[in-house]
């Protein structure tokens, strides 16, 4: 399948080194005002890999672009196999103290949004209000004849039934809610078409090779022009998707702070790089505020 030239980023060049210390975080977030970008690296305490990080899925895993997705009736039947496998655990997911510390700070008034790239909706699971669903939502289902929107649940029963006895081994999850199966174990599996039309069925969420609605950035841009700092949690910002919001935050002189163990291709632009497990960070942090989180 193919893959965006950006997939590849690796760290080049003199980038800021990683830091421990946690106050210049806690001092933004005690100011208020601060807009939190988080990616697939929040999520990894929750059993959910990250692409790029310690053990990511990269090395083994191609997500699939919506050209291939749309153009090939074989892959979309390779996708909805792997997803459909994916889904009894990816959604069986918990919130973990990283989760519930951003919505503990949104609680207490000290941001003015959260933008995800995730698509596993455990930021509203912790009880974070208004997220910005970058990248959309593994939990619906569109189609893309009539545009009508469904839960994936319902599909999920529908596609149980449709294939009786399909229980395949995995050799993994992957972020986008993927299991890693080979094409034996997907040849025979039924994918179904639209309850409403008859048409081809699509996850809610932004392939790759496919473009976030307009809309939804600029909304996003607006987030980052009325936010006092950008906190970036747990992305390498390797995808412009991300990363522009942290060249429109820098190129305005917004602070951005960034927490991710690895070097990340926003670093640059970044005042710190807090390289450190973004649950028990950011539960440091709530600590320090005086703020009490579910993991205290």
């Amino acid at each position: 399948m193919r893959t965006r030239p950006t997939l590849s980023w690796s760290p080049t060049g003199d980038l800021p080194p990683g830091t421990t210390d946690l106050k210049p975080v806690a001092d933004a977030l005690g100011t208020g005002g601060v807009l939190v970008l988080s990616g697939a690296g929040l999520s990894t305490e929750s059993g959910i890999p990250d692409y790029r990080g310690e053990g990511g899925s990269l090395s083994r895993h191609t997500p699939m672009t919506y050209q291939d997705f749309t153009a090939d009736a074989a892959a979309r039947r390779r996708y909805w196999a792997r997803s459909h496998l994916g889904w009894r655990t990816f959604g069986r997911a918990l919130p973990n103290a990283g989760h519930r510390a951003v919505a503990a700070f949104g609680e207490h008034g000290l941001l003015s949004g959260v933008i995800t790239q995730n698509v596993d909706g455990l930021h509203q699971a912790a009880g974070s209000e208004g997220v910005v669903e970058l990248h959309g939502s593994l939990d619906r289902v569109r189609c893309l004849s009539c545009g009508t929107l469904s839960p994936r649940r319902e599909l999920a029963r529908r596609l149980d039934a449709a294939n009786p006895g399909f229980e395949p081994v995995a050799a993994g999850i992957n972020p986008d809610g993927d299991a890693d199966l080979s094409d034996e174990q997907v040849a025979d599996f039924r994918v179904l078409p639209c309850a409403n039309c008859g048409g081809i069925l699509k996850p809610d969420v932004v392939f790759f090779g496919e473009t976030v609605p307009p809309q939804r950035v600029e909304h996003c841009r607006r987030l980052v022009r009325e936010a006092a700092s950008l906190l970036v949690l747990g992305s390498s910002l390797t995808v412009m998707s991300g990363l522009r919001f942290v060249r429109q935050a820098a190129r305005a002189g917004k602070p951005v702070l960034i927490v991710n163990r690895d070097p990340t291709r926003g670093d640059q632009h970044a005042r710190t790089r807090v390289a450190l497990p973004l649950g028990a960070a950011l539960t440091t942090v709530a600590t320090r505020l005086g703020i009490p989180t579910d993991s205290q």
